[in-house]
C-alpha cells in the first residue's frame, strides 16, 4: 500500500495522467464490497490531499457501512472522452477512517465545510494500484502501477 506521494515519486507521469483524469470533474463512481461479498457501486468525491488519497461520507451511508466492514474500495474517473484520449482511470486501495479532526483538517482543510456535522466520516486510502487506459492511433494502451510490479505499460491492437 502507497500514499499518493508515494505513487507520485515511483510513477510520476502515470500518477499526473490519474490526477488529471480525477480533477476533470467532481463525481466519480465507488465500487465497494456488500456484506454476502457481492459488489455496490456508489457516487463519490475523491480529493488528493496532503500526499495522500481521501473520501468523505455523510453518516448513515450504505457504502460508509460496507467500508468499515471490508475497507478494500476502488475508483472511476468516468471518463468525459467517448474516444478515450483523455484516459480512463482507476485507483484502487484500502479504506482507512479517520477520527481525529486536527488531522483530518490538515490533511484537508476545508473537511467541515464540506461534511459538516451529522456523523461525516473521513476514509484515507492506502493505494494499492493506480491504473489508466488510453486510445492512440490503433492500440489501446494500459498503464498501471502495483506495490508488487511497479509501473508497466500494455498495449493491446
Amino acid at each position: 500500500m502507497a500514499t499518493w506521494t508515494e505513487i507520485e515519486t515511483a510513477a510520476p507521469d502515470l500518477a499526473a495522467l490519474v490526477r488529471k483524469r480525477f480533477d476533470a470533474h467532481l463525481h466519480k463512481t465507488m465500487a465497494t464490497l456488500r456484506r454476502d461479498g457481492s459488489p455496490r457501486i456508489s457516487g463519490t468525491e475523491v480529493t488528493f490531499a496532503d500526499g495522500e488519497v481521501w473520501i468523505g461520507s455523510m453518516g448513515g451511508a450504505v457504502k460508509v457501512r460496507d467500508l468499515l466492514r471490508d475497507g478494500r474500495v476502488a475508483f472511476h474517473s468516468a471518463p468525459l472522452d467517448t474516444k478515450m484520449g483523455d484516459a480512463d482511470a482507476k485507483v484502487a486501495g484500502v479504506a482507512i477512517e479517520l477520527h481525529d479532526l486536527a488531522e483530518i483538517q490538515r490533511a484537508w482543510p476545508e473537511w467541515e465545510e464540506q461534511h459538516g456535522a451529522g456523523g461525516a466520516h473521513a476514509f484515507r486510502i492506502d493505494v494499492t494500484e493506480v491504473v489508466a487506459t488510453t486510445v492512440e492511433g490503433d492500440e489501446l494502451v494500459v498503464r498501471s502501477w502495483n506495490a508488487a510490479d511497479g509501473e508497466r505499460t500494455r498495449r493491446r491492437t
